[in-house]
């Protein structure tokens, strides 16, 4: 399978074209564009939290643990949260993110398994989409599409260095095809995963329609 590093640098490059087509033609402001290019980057590391290595997680976890808590500021200003309130779900926030939800999210995790999926792409793609509060719901859609693209080329990039060409000769190795998948040999994890995913799409229903 493809390596940390050349997932980043091909999520990394997405990015930057994605911001550029949110500029040109699709007529987003600059500093939004660059935030859909950094989450398309981020995007590529994410199927990777399941990883046997510790890099990945700790990466992650610790780019998450910034970046989720500052996104949700816009929506914590909205529900008239004071200075001193905000600072503090930071805070918090941070530590959750980074020392307890690595650890849970270690602990239930498999490498390999349903968060390496199409499910899990869209999981990610609804978890923004819901998260980041914006009057203007493209934005949302963007960064959203944003994180999917990232995260995409990451299940993309594993399936096609599971494949060997040597002369005519074709071999997959043990983790071809469980990358790019909608389902996993586990029941549990697979019904788990596409109970969130059918929980998510609910509240951005609801949110997509309501009035105003």
């Amino acid at each position: 399978m493809a390596g940390f590093r050349t997932h980043i640098t091909v999520s990394s490059a997405l990015g930057v074209a994605s911001g550029a087509i949110a500029v040109d033609p699709l007529g987003f402001p600059t500093e939004t564009a660059i935030l859909a290019a950094g989450l398309t980057g981020a995007g590529g590391m994410l199927p990777d939290l399941d990883s046997d290595s510790g890099i990945p997680i700790r990466e992650v976890f610790g780019l998450a643990a910034v970046v989720l808590p500052l996104s949700l500021v816009p929506r914590l200003a909205h529900w008239h949260l004071s200075q001193e309130g905000i600072l503090a779900a930071l805070f918090f926030g941070y530590i959750a993110i980074r020392y307890l939800g690595a650890r849970i999210f270690k602990h239930f995790t498999v490498h390999r398994g349903m968060f390496h999926s199409i499910p899990a792409m869209l999981i990610a793609g609804l978890v923004v989409y819901l998260g980041y509060h914006s009057p203007d719901r493209r934005v949302r859609l963007l960064l959203a599409a944003g994180v999917m693209i990232g995260f995409f080329s990451h299940l993309v990039l594993d399936e096609l260095y599971s494949v060997d060409i040597r002369g005519m000769k074709v071999k997959l190795n043990q983790f071809a095809g469980t990358a790019v998948k909608l389902v996993s040999p586990s029941f549990i994890a697979t019904a788990t995963c596409y109970a969130l995913l059918g929980g998510l799409f609910y509240l951005a229903y609801l949110d997509f329609y309501q009035p105003g």
